[in-house]
C-alpha cells in the first residue's frame, strides 16, 4: 500500500507527503529526519491520509493535495475525521 498524507505541524501549518509505511514516516517526522520544512515545527500530527495500490497514484494525490488552498485543506481533514479512514 501507498499513502498520501497530511501533517499538522505544531505551528498549525500543514505538510503533505507520500510513503509506503505510514506509521513509520510519521514516526521519523518526529524524530526531525523527516522533511526540512518539518523538522523545527515538531510534534507533528498525522490528520489525514489515503490510501493508494501504486505510488504514482500516491504522488499524484500528493501533488493535487499541495495545490490546494489551506481551506480546500481542513476540509479534508474534517472529511478525515467523520469517515475515521481513508482508504480509497
Amino acid at each position: 500500500m501507498n499513502y498520501t498524507y497530511l501533517l499538522e505541524c505544531a505551528d498549525k501549518t500543514f505538510y503533505c507527503g507520500w510513503t509506503n509505511d505510514l506509521e513509520k514516516r510519521v514516526n521519523t517526522h518526529n524524530m526531525g529526519r523527516g522533511a526540512k520544512y518539518t523538522k523545527p515545527r515538531r510534534p507533528v500530527v498525522l490528520v489525514y491520509y489515503e490510501a493508494f495500490e501504486t505510488k504514482r497514484e500516491a504522488m499524484s494525490r500528493e501533488a493535487a493535495i499541495k495545490r490546494m488552498t489551506r481551506k480546500e485543506k481542513e476540509a479534508l481533514v474534517r472529511t478525515q475525521d467523520k469517515t475515521a479512514g481513508g482508504t480509497r
